[in-house]
């Protein structure tokens, strides 16, 4: 959406706000009862706000609309710092959102839940802080220990939408269970078990299209494209991407744009297109050197992403391609903005741009590291990229580090 053309524009001066919100939801392609069903309001009283010219309005429920379809506050009349000061404590609480990764949210979850304290948005933010909770332990947690009790918070879920009171609290609990859902995925792929992944990736996508939440919708196709380019999939993985790109419009958030991008690449790189994946990359990083730490990012892209997390999309290209100068070159210091288990799987990438460039020694020393870790957490994932970085040395007589890595990776079922 384009914020600063002229119907917005004058439609805001005006103090006509209902055409604010009317322009923004047709261009977001959402209904008047999927706005209605996502803010707590009735698609009568929808149609009611949009038709209702310069008149007063309510601030509560401007508020929450320009939370859920992402218009700029001071568009509606609204200050700056009205929702955030509504849910503090939901901002504090959201921080470390995928995998531990600490950000500020610039759009607080829940402005979209009407303020109560025993009503369905209650119920739904509660469920959500669970989900959050869990995405912290991932870190520290083997996936096999935490999967039973995420797949058990899944049941509680979709339990508590089969028996909903109403559309709008189905519609709240739908975008809890997206996330629940595409955090089961992830744990899947980190057991090494990608048809599951698959599956609870798809469930998240399908949940977020219940909860008529664009940006959502486009966060897990975006996730399940990325899983998919790691998987080797290219062609699947850059039609996700695109996909996820239509979802979010020409006016998509920064970080949006800078992820998809470096998941772009990582398609590329699967397809074996090096010249696209450098270009995919630049343009990663050109928009992450934009983005600003007093601009924190729009839910669900509640984390950081920073030319540190370019550098690290770049090394596991560069090992996909066969490009040492891509994996070797590149700044070590992205090694510590992530958790043990993914340091270890971007480690396996250097290990493999070694091994590619004939560094052997310095090729299975890393690896055994990044192994160790997989032992230790149990990383299916991990796991099956050790013996990946094996395969790339085929020599009948090999040294003594690749023996020794050998026989710690012989007869490891898990």
């Amino acid at each position: 959406m384009n914020w600063k053309s002229a119907a917005v524009r004058d439609a805001s001066r005006a103090g006509n706000y209902g055409k604010v919100i009317e322009l923004a939801r047709t261009d977001a392609r959402i209904t008047q009862t999927q706005l209605g069903q996502a803010c707590g309001l009735s698609q009568p009283a929808i149609s009611r706000l949009e038709k209702r010219g310069s008149g007063a309005y309510a601030m509560d429920q401007l508020a929450r609309i320009a939370a859920h379809l992402g218009i700029p506050p001071q568009l509606l009349g609204l200050a700056e710092n009205r929702t955030l000061a509504r849910n503090e404590t939901e901002h504090v609480e959201r921080r470390g959102f995928l995998s531990g990764v600490a950000a500020a949210v610039a759009t607080p979850v829940l402005a979209v839940f009407p303020d109560t304290t025993d009503g369905p948005g209650h119920q739904a933010a509660a469920l959500r802080l669970s989900t959050t909770s869990y995405r912290r332990l991932d870190g520290t947690t083997p996936s096999r220990d935490l999967s039973e009790a995420v797949h058990a918070h899944m049941r509680l879920i979709q339990t508590l939408m089969a028996s909903a009171p109403s559309d709008t609290h189905r519609t709240q609990l739908a975008a809890v269970a997206s996330e629940v859902a595409s955090l089961a995925g992830w744990l899947a792929w980190d057991m090494g078990d990608h048809g599951s992944a698959r599956s609870f990736y798809g469930a998240s996508i399908k949940a977020a299209r219940a909860a008529a939440n664009p940006l959502l919708m486009a966060y897990q196709t975006g996730s399940l494209a990325q899983f998919e380019a790691h998987a080797g999939n290219a062609a699947q993985a850059l039609s996700l991407a695109q996909g996820a790109r239509r979802f979010l419009g020409p006016q998509r958030p920064a970080v949006a744009d800078a992820w998809l991008s470096s998941v772009e690449a990582l398609g590329y790189a699967a397809g074996g297109d090096k010249r696209a994946a450098d270009r995919a990359l630049t343009r990663s990083r050109a928009t992450a050197e934009s983005l600003s730490d007093a601009e924190p990012p729009p839910w669900p892209w509640v984390f950081t992403f920073d030319e540190a997390k370019v550098v690290a999309c770049r090394v596991t290209c560069g090992a996909r391609l066969g490009a040492p100068e891509w994996v070797l070159n590149g700044d070590t210091d992205a090694l510590t903005t992530a958790h043990p288990k993914q340091r270890a799987l971007l480690v396996l990438d250097i290990a493999a741009g070694h091994a590619t460039a004939g560094r052997i020694e310095a090729a299975f020393s890393l690896a055994s590291r990044a192994l160790q870790i997989g032992l230790q957490y149990r990383s299916g994932r991990i796991v099956e990229q050790a013996r990946a970085v094996r395969r790339l040395l085929t020599s009948n007589a090999p040294p003594k580090v690749v023996r020794d890595f050998d026989e710690r990776l012989h007869g490891v079922y898990l």
